[in-house]
């Protein structure tokens, strides 16, 4: 299916919200700024016998209505882009909850790329999302991570299988660019010949319950951790643990972060933040 022809504004609405939101800002607040500087400037007068030129005043009429389109253009790319992002956290977060493959199945071929884009955000990469020519055209997103590139082609196929010639596509387009790895996704599954093809090249092909995997895998990863909870899990071995004067609960050894003992040691309740009951830890005996 091919591309829907745009305008050059569109095509720059587009450009811009494939980068981050303050790209835009900053491109609106530029252009606006050299723009109407050179509208502003002094018209050059017009010398006798000299031929006139006729650039100037085009350029300047150029320049007078470029200095409020542009920056539009850029700020409605930057909105776009933060509507954008939070399009992909949804979908991501949706494609990590228990009925993860579900979401793979229902969703837009354009949805799929997206997403599949932030999974590899989350994995640390560069990247920059082609835009594709349809459901069935060319490489869709390209990553980039140490100096080497990656290249991506989406597939939201949830009743046909991905045969090797998807695969075998990829590979050339490896060639021609020169990228080191390649990767074939799909929300559906791959045929015994493409999976026999990919084996010893660089391509990853991943499928859709391989897909849904990975994400919940990368979504339960980025949960923070309760340093609390952590804390309290280490408990020196061959040491006599005081009770809580409080609650008389065993206590655990902690470290004050801030106030005037910062960086000193101290006992805490297990039962925190229930209960707040501290000691403090002896000095130890001097050497003799």
């Amino acid at each position: 299916m091919a591309r829907k022809r745009q305008s050059t504004i569109e095509d720059l609405v587009e450009l811009t919200a494939m980068m981050p939101w303050w790209i835009g800002a900053i491109l609106a607040v530029v252009s606006y700024l050299y723009f109407s500087n050179y509208v502003a400037q002094p018209v050059a007068p017009i010398v006798a016998g000299k031929p006139m030129d006729f650039t100037a005043p085009l350029f300047r009429g150029l320049a007078t209505v470029l200095q409020y389109i542009l920056p539009c253009v850029f700020c409605i790319g930057a909105i776009t882009s933060i509507f954008e992002r939070k399009k992909r956290s949804s979908l991501f977060n949706s494609a990590s909850s228990n009925s993860g493959k579900k979401v793979l199945d229902d969703i837009s071929w354009q949805d799929f790329e997206l997403l599949v884009g932030e999974y590899f955000r989350h994995k640390g990469y560069s990247v920059e999302e082609c835009g594709g020519n349809g459901p069935d055209g060319g490489v869709d997103i390209i990553l980039r991570k140490d100096g080497e590139t990656t290249l991506v082609q989406c597939k939201q196929w949830k009743a046909l299988k991905v045969g090797v010639k998807i695969v075998r596509e990829i590979y050339g387009v490896m060639a021609a660019e020169g990228a080191e790895h390649g990767y074939v996704v799909t929300s559906g599954r791959f045929t015994s010949n493409a999976i026999k093809f990919a084996e010893g090249r660089e391509i990853v092909l991943i499928d859709g319950n391989g897909l849904n995997r990975l994400i919940q895998k990368s979504q339960t990863q980025r949960k923070p951790i309760n340093p609390i909870a952590k804390e309290q899990s280490v408990i020196e071995p061959n040491v006599e643990l005081p009770s809580c004067p409080n609650c008389g609960s065993q206590m655990v050894k902690r470290t004050a972060r801030q106030g005037q003992n910062a960086g000193k040691q101290f006992w805490g309740c297990s039962g925190f933040p229930k209960c707040r009951g501290i000691r403090s830890i002896a000095p130890e005996p001097p050497s003799l």
